[in-house]
């Protein structure tokens, strides 16, 4: 009996490790005056990217935001369909998200979103499915 136990137990510490071990936190920094995200994974830097944040007579809401919701191929309702491929929301229909205006990155051009390189979208996107939104953080600062 003692070492069916053992063995249950054994079994039991074993999912529960499985589980956190593939439970990694993503930070994305979003820093509004440098217009750039760095993104890490379990404290570890893996990512520098450009950005467009919000241009004149919009707003990026500064804060720390969990990820909401995921889109992978989302069109904007507010702005004529606008596309917005590998959603990541973080605050209502704000989100970091691929953007095709690539002659914009590293400088305001945005309603409010964080725009990205869509490869870079894309990995973000992969990184907060993996890590789980609860996992997932958004900081966004001037």
């Amino acid at each position: 009996m003692k070492k069916i136990i053992a063995a249950v137990a054994g079994c039991l510490c074993f999912q529960f490790h499985a589980v956190s071990a593939q439970a990694g936190m993503v930070i994305a920094n979003v820093d509004i005056h440098s217009q750039t995200m760095t993104v890490s994974e379990d404290g570890v830097f893996k990512y520098r990217w450009k950005v467009s944040t919000a241009r004149s007579g919009y707003v990026t809401p500064t804060g720390s935001y969990t990820a909401k919701w995921l889109s992978r191929d989302h069109h904007s309702k507010k702005y004529d369909n606008a596309p917005m491929p590998y959603a990541v929301f973080f605050n209502g229909g704000y989100a970091v998200h691929g953007t095709y205006e690539l002659k914009h990155l590293g400088q305001p051009a945005s309603h409010g979103c964080v725009r990205l390189e869509p490869r870079n979208a894309a990995t973000f996107f992969d990184m907060t499915h993996e890590a789980g939104l609860s996992n997932t953080k958004i900081v966004i600062s001037q």
